[in-house]
């Protein structure tokens, strides 16, 4: 196994769309969960553009404290202006749509957060039409090599987990990330719940991973109301830990299934929560297919560039399915994932690309070629997504 100091991370694609969005916004947020690289790469960004810059990190209690007034502390710096763990100062969103509105202002602002806008609130509400946001995941094959897929799917991508001596210690970092952000992360955000109580659900939800959420379901295995799993769910979702892939539907004769799916957002954090700690154990593991599913769409997804609102599940009770249906603009792509090495066209894949008016199906699959199947149906190897699947633009 390659080790740390072997291997080369390269997120210029993340720096490059942050430059960007700089141009044109007065406020450029970065989101993503906590320890995912966003300060490493607010770091590149203002290495990137130059001039001058100005950073506060906001777990710092001495720059914490410069911000007792932030008008005061904000109002007469220019260049680029850095707040790392903007959460923890949301009353500061409303002093920077002032300081972004003044004319030609003589500062740009990259806030980084690790919340969704719909948890900070106020920023959604205090700076709309003058911030931008970019999401930032963890570590993707285009980032870290397509040879090193499997220590990827297996790790995560959290740099630190991925980037560890050994397995070892990459579990240990996984452990103590969970515990971490259960204890201290959540309850800076103003979360109430027992620190037990979501430890409980997100490894719970670990077990529904790849599958569709049932909200009764898992009510009645945690004892409690409905409501509450839906608090639990939206919670880690917008601390970027839980993906929710909402469902496809329209007028069809079939009857569709309206609920989404839910995923782990990581895959190292999704071993973790369920006891993994070896690769092997993994391949032995009832949740290795779902593990691989996750692990595929998200490199899917990355590839193409889509955005969360153009990606979908959809399913019918009629047990036709598809894992991801990306929409861009008239243009429909399907995507089933087959951890097998020799995937096979299904009645169910016939019926998606029939109904859904798909351009094209791609069997995303464990092998190592890429082929066509039948018709607008081709296999795609995992490992040549970065070759065979186009971005969307």
């Amino acid at each position: 196994m390659d080790h740390p100091s072997m291997i080369r991370i390269d997120r210029t694609a993340d720096r490059v769309a942050v430059e960007a969005l700089l141009e044109w916004n007065p406020i450029v947020a970065i989101l993503g969960a906590r320890q995912v690289g966003k300060s490493t790469l607010a770091r590149d960004v203002v290495a990137a553009v130059g001039g001058s810059a100005t950073v506060f990190d906001l777990e710092d209690p001495a720059q914490l404290n410069r911000l007792a007034d932030p008008m005061t502390a904000l109002r007469d710096l220019t260049g680029l202006i850095v707040l790392d763990e903007i959460q923890r100062r949301p009353e500061i969103f409303p002093v920077l749509r002032v300081l972004a509105d003044r004319e030609g202002p003589p500062a740009r602002f990259l806030v980084l957060g690790s919340a969704s806008p719909e948890l900070l609130r106020q920023s959604s509400e205090s700076l709309a039409g003058r911030i931008a946001f970019h999401r930032l995941g963890p570590l993707a094959l285009d980032e870290v090599g397509v040879s090193r897929r499997d220590r990827l799917w297996f790790r995560g991508g959290f740099p630190r987990s991925f980037l560890a001596r050994n397995d070892v210690e990459s579990a240990k970092w996984r452990r103590d990330f969970i515990s971490t952000f259960l204890e201290r992360d959540l309850p800076q955000l103003g979360v109430r719940t027992p620190a037990a109580t979501l430890d409980r659900f997100w490894s719970m939800l670990a077990h529904y991973h790849g599958q569709t959420w049932n909200a009764a379901e898992l009510a009645r295995a945690f004892g409690v109301g409905e409501t509450a799993v839906r608090r639990y769910l939206e919670l880690l979702a917008g601390t970027f830990v839980v993906r929710v892939l909402p469902p496809w539907s329209e007028n069809l004769a079939k009857r569709q299934v309206r609920a989404p799916k839910v995923y782990i957002a990581d895959t190292g954090l999704l071993h973790s929560l369920l006891g993994i700690e070896t690769l092997d154990g993994l391949e032995r593991h009832p949740k290795v297919g779902a593990s691989w599913e996750g692990f595929a769409i998200g490199a899917v997804a990355r590839r193409l560039g889509a955005r969360e609102d153009q990606c979908y599940c959809w399913a019918t009770h009629q047990n036709a399915e598809l894992d991801l249906l990306v929409v861009d603009g008239d243009r429909r792509l399907g995507f089933e994932v087959k951890r097998t090495v020799a995937p096979a066209v299904t009645k169910s894949m016939h019926v998606a690309l029939a109904d859904l008016r798909l351009d094209r199906l791609d069997v995303i699959h464990a092998g190592d070629d890429t082929y066509p199947l039948t018709g607008k149906i081709r296999a795609v190897a995992l490992r040549r997504v970065l070759d065979d699947v186009a971005p969307l633009r």
